[in-house]
């Protein structure tokens, strides 16, 4: 039977807010110098009329979600049009329901056809030379902020925080509607996986391959903005116990060398935990084995401080059926560009990964059905960031807070643009500063995602759409 709390999208509002890093940041191959966040607020009605606004923000993270060789420009230019094309079409639907019913519904109905739209393909023309067609992930991202706008405003109008909204209370279908049928999700909703809300979540600091480690690596460019720059300064300020290792995946000498330098500064600055990010740059398991099998006996503290390794090989897994299980017998390896959604997590477990990193920039919806789905099949998950400044790293830092991750949260926004956050930093201080190892969401309580919107003050520029 339908819930009177069903809602139908009524209005859509859209903003594009320019950020710049503060430092560069290197993704693979590319470098970051600069990012744009789209914002949105949309309205929804439900069965009774009563109307409620959301927000949902994300940065479209060009570098992360569309590795090509076309321009930086074209990419982000094509990445505003289709959360253009998003905004206009939402409005459209003719479907009530939960937000992930809403969110689920437009990803297996619409998303794909709009999406194909944007690459100009047709029968007449089928394919776009590689890296021209814009992928998957990066219309997810796209989505991501209106799904998560959805969702705020859901729980704006029911006058309860998100995670509080998941239940059978409200949401009519249970797990297995979602999971293809599987019977084992029978009569089941989210949360049944979830844990309950940590108020401190440790985090993870990101170490780039272009940042600082010791005093001789400085070139003189760096800022001067009262922030740290070199790593034992970030360590010692913010109490860091976990970095994670950006390395290149294309140079084995480099990336041991680095994982050796940054884990003797860990060690010798009292961190407690590793992990290493090949960004998906690895074709081959065997350089990532070699890579740990020659740390083992050379660096044992080393290899026992990392917790996992993540993502070191090509995104699409379709087109990449790459057999991981011998690094996987060595460290937890988890998916991360690679885990679209949950039917993707489900593939990658068959070629053996054994963990998933969730991201709210490939929807909540998404990350909630990867989460139920790989904790049922005895995955281990992690919580990772698209340096999420601003309304972003609400929902991120929520998602993490009742996910049960294995080890806190990534988040560096405070590393890359500090300032972007000012805004909402004086609402919500504890997630826009790490201390004693922590982010503290004691501030992040109310209604929706707990934002507080009326109270924070932040100038948007003009609509770039606005429908309804």
């Amino acid at each position: 039977m339908p819930k009177t709390s069903d809602i139908r999208i009524r209005e859509t509002q859209l903003h594009f807010l320019p950020t710049t890093l503060r430092v560069p940041l290197k993704f693979g191959a590319q470098i970051v110098e600069r990012a744009l966040c789209a914002r949105v607020r949309v309205v929804v009605e439900d069965r009774r009329g009563r109307t409620a606004e959301g927000w949902g923000e994300t940065p479209l993270s060009v570098a992360w979600v569309w590795p090509a060789p076309l321009s930086w420009e074209e990419r982000e230019a094509r990445m505003v049009a289709f959360c253009k094309t998003i905004a206009a079409e939402l409005p459209k639907l003719d479907l009530a329901g939960h937000p992930m019913e809403l969110g689920d519904a437009f990803q297996r109905t619409r998303l794909d056809a709009l999406l194909a739209e944007a690459n100009g393909l047709s029968t007449l023309n089928p394919q776009l030379s590689t890296g021209s067609a814009m992928p998957h992930l990066a219309a997810l991202v796209c989505h991501s902020l209106f799904d998560l706008a959805v969702f705020d405003a859901f729980g704006n109008l029911l006058k309860r925080p998100v995670f509080e909204t998941l239940g059978e209370e409200f949401l009519r279908a249970d797990l297995a509607h979602f999971l293809d049928g599987d019977a084992r999700f029978a009569g089941l909703r989210p949360p049944h996986f979830l844990r309950p809300k940590q108020t401190r979540v440790p985090v993870w600091h990101l170490v780039g391959g272009l940042d600082s480690l010791e005093p001789q690596d400085l070139t003189g460019s760096e800022p001067e903005d009262g922030y740290p720059v070199l790593l034992r300064e970030w360590i010692r300020t913010d109490g860091l116990k976990c970095l994670k290792i950006k390395l290149r995946g294309t140079d084995a000498a480099w990336d041991y060398d680095r994982i050796v330098r940054i884990g003797r500064i860990a060690i010798e600055e009292g961190c407690e935990w590793l992990t290493a990010d090949f960004n998906c740059t690895v074709t081959d398991p065997a350089y990532v084995c070699e890579i740990l099998d020659r740390l083992l006996p050379a660096e044992p503290r080393i290899y026992g401080m990392l917790l996992y390794i993540e993502q070191p090989f090509p995104y699409d897994l379709e087109a990449n059926r790459i057999d991981v299980r011998s690094v996987s017998a060595r460290k937890p390896l988890f998916l991360d560009e690679s885990a679209h959604d949950w039917r993707f997590v489900r593939l990658g477990r068959e070629l053996g990964w054994t963990g998933v990193a969730l991201k709210t920039c490939k929807t909540l919806t998404g990350a909630l059905l990867s989460l139920c789905w790989a904790r049922a099949n005895g995955m281990t998950l992690m919580v990772q960031d698209l340096t999420n400044p601003m309304l972003a790293q609400i929902p991120h830092v929520l998602l993490a807070a009742h996910g049960g991750t294995i080890m806190g949260v990534e988040t560096n926004g405070m590393q890359f643009y500090p300032e972007a956050s000012a805004a909402e930093a004086a609402i919500h201080p504890g997630i826009y500063q790490r201390r004693n190892g922590s982010v503290d969401l004691s501030t992040i309580t109310g209604p929706g995602f707990g934002c507080q919107l009326d109270r924070i003050h932040r100038q948007l520029p003009n609509p770039a759409v606005a429908v309804g």
